[in-house]
C-alpha cells in the first residue's frame, strides 16, 4: 500500500498531463491563425502608447488590454482550457471581471503614467517586452514549437505578465495593487500547475509576480527614506 502512494507525482493531482496542457496551445494557435501577428503588433501599440503616453492613447491602451482579458476568457480559457480543467470555469468571470476593471480606468482615465524613469519603470516595461517578445519564443527551447507559442493577447499567462508590467508603470497609488491582484494570483496559480506538470519554465510567472512586487515597493521605500533624511 505504501508502495503505491510513494509512486505517485505531483503532477497525478492534476486532471491532465503536460502533453496534453501543451497541446492546448497549439490547437488555440491553428484555431486563430493568422490573429497571431495581430495581437503582436497590438502589444507594440500598448506599449508605444505606454512609452510616449497622451491622455488618449493611454485610454486605447488600457482598452485594448481589457478586450484581451476578455477575448483570453473565452477563447482560451473557457472554449480550450475548461474541458480538461473542472476549476477553470470558476476562474473565467475572475478575467472577465479584470477587463471591466481595466475597461473602467480606461473610461474613467484614473491613472497616470510615470513620466521619468525608475525601477518600478524600467521593472514594468522590461514585463511587458518579455512577455510580448521572449515569452512565445521559450516554445522553441522547450521543444513545443512556434505553433505552441503562447502570445499575448491570445493567452493567458503572457497576458497577465504584460499586464503587471503596465501597473508597474502607473504613478504609486493603492489602485495598483487593486489591479494587481487577479493578473498576479493567475500568475501564481499557472506557475503551481506548471510545477505540478513539472513543465520547464515553472518558475517564469513567479519571478514576473516578484519583479512586480520589487517595482511596486521600490518608491515606497524611496519616499520613507527621503521622509526619514527630512526628519
Amino acid at each position: 500500500m505504501m508502495s503505491e502512494w510513494t509512486s505517485y507525482r505531483p503532477g497525478d493531482l492534476l486532471m491532465f498531463s503536460l502533453r496534453v496542457y501543451e497541446r492546448l496551445f497549439v490547437m488555440h494557435n491553428q484555431a486563430l491563425w493568422p490573429a497571431q501577428f495581430f495581437a503582436l503588433a497590438l502589444g507594440v501599440a500598448i506599449l508605444y502608447a505606454l512609452l510616449r503616453p497622451t491622455a488618449w492613447r493611454v485610454r486605447l491602451a488600457f482598452a485594448a488590454l481589457a478586450l484581451s482579458w476578455v477575448f483570453v476568457a473565452w477563447a482560451f480559457l473557457w472554449q480550450r482550457y475548461a474541458p480538461i480543467n473542472l476549476g477553470i470555469p470558476y476562474v473565467v468571470p475572475f478575467f472577465v471581471l479584470h477587463g471591466l476593471l481595466l475597461a473602467l480606468w480606461a473610461i474613467k482615465g484614473a491613472f497616470e503614467l510615470q513620466n521619468r524613469w525608475s525601477v518600478s519603470r524600467v521593472i514594468g516595461v522590461g514585463l511587458f517586452l518579455y512577455a510580448l517578445v521572449l515569452h512565445p519564443l521559450l516554445a522553441l527551447p522547450f521543444g513545443r514549437g512556434l505553433m505552441g507559442a503562447e502570445v499575448f493577447a491570445l493567452t493567458p499567462d503572457p497576458l497577465a505578465i504584460a499586464t503587471l508590467g503596465t501597473i508597474a508603470m502607473l504613478t504609486p497609488s493603492r489602485w495598483r495593487w487593486a489591479l494587481a491582484i487577479i493578473p498576479a494570483l493567475w500568475c501564481l496559480a499557472s506557475g503551481l500547475t506548471l510545477y505540478l506538470l513539472e513543465a520547464p519554465g515553472a518558475s517564469v510567472p513567479l519571478l514576473a509576480v516578484v519583479l512586480f512586487m520589487v517595482a511596486l515597493a521600490w518608491p515606497e521605500r524611496k519616499r520613507s527614506g527621503e521622509q526619514r533624511e527630512g526628519q
